[in-house]
């Protein structure tokens, strides 16, 4: 049987380097959030939940059209983690597995998703993770069978790494030619580099 693996895209944080919502900025012909979500709905996943905070209802409606499941964190100025946990109470209830992704991070192509989710349903590993150059990145598989309830109990600024480094034999890091898993949209400095590169 084939397990069910659902997206969860982190959206809900308030971007204060950027000075604006930065979900909504435009990448290409759509903005940055829509372009991460085309790129999950382009992946053979049962299904993608968006988790939703700072101008939650702004951002919901950019998704209008699209199919996915939005919920909202009401706690997101507590950090990521907090969405983390938000999405994995909306999940539904038939979710074998979350491929985790961030939601400013457009520049994420489909192959990295679909390395990573090749990867997990080939071997038998609970945690996959891209690298590039060494460094883990994102987006983040994760078994929930084997680790719900353990991610349910953390708390703390660390997010995931507790798991990771709890069960370092079940976790698997995937080798990508990719460096954009390891840049995020913090600054407009960061925004206007990436637009570059895509421009190139």
């Amino acid at each position: 049987m084939n397990e069910q693996i659902y997206g969860l895209v982190l959206a809900a944080g308030m971007a204060r380097r950027m000075g604006s919502t930065k979900q909504l900025l435009p990448f290409g012909d759509r903005t940055v959030l829509q372009t991460v979500v085309d790129t999950l709905s382009g992946a053979d996943l049962a299904g993608v939940v968006v988790v939703l905070g700072h101008d939650a209802d702004a951002v919901r409606e950019s998704l209008r059209g699209r199919t996915v499941l939005c919920c909202v964190n009401d706690a997101y100025r507590e950090g990521m983690f907090s969405s983390v946990l938000c999405g994995l109470h909306h999940l539904p209830e038939d979710a074998d597995a979350v491929l985790i992704a961030l939601g400013d991070q457009p520049q994420i192509e489909l192959n990295v998703v679909r390395a990573v989710l090749r990867a997990y349903r080939e071997g038998d590993r609970g945690v996959v993770i891209p690298i590039s150059g060494g460094k883990r990145g994102h987006p983040v598989l994760v078994n929930l069978s084997r680790y719900r309830d353990e991610i349910l109990r953390l708390s703390g600024d660390e997010g995931l790494k507790p798991v990771m480094r709890g069960h370092p034999h079940d976790t698997l890091e995937v080798p990508v030619d990719d460096e954009g898993i390891l840049r995020d949209l913090d600054t407009p400095e960061d925004y206007r580099a990436e637009i570059e590169r895509r421009g190139k």
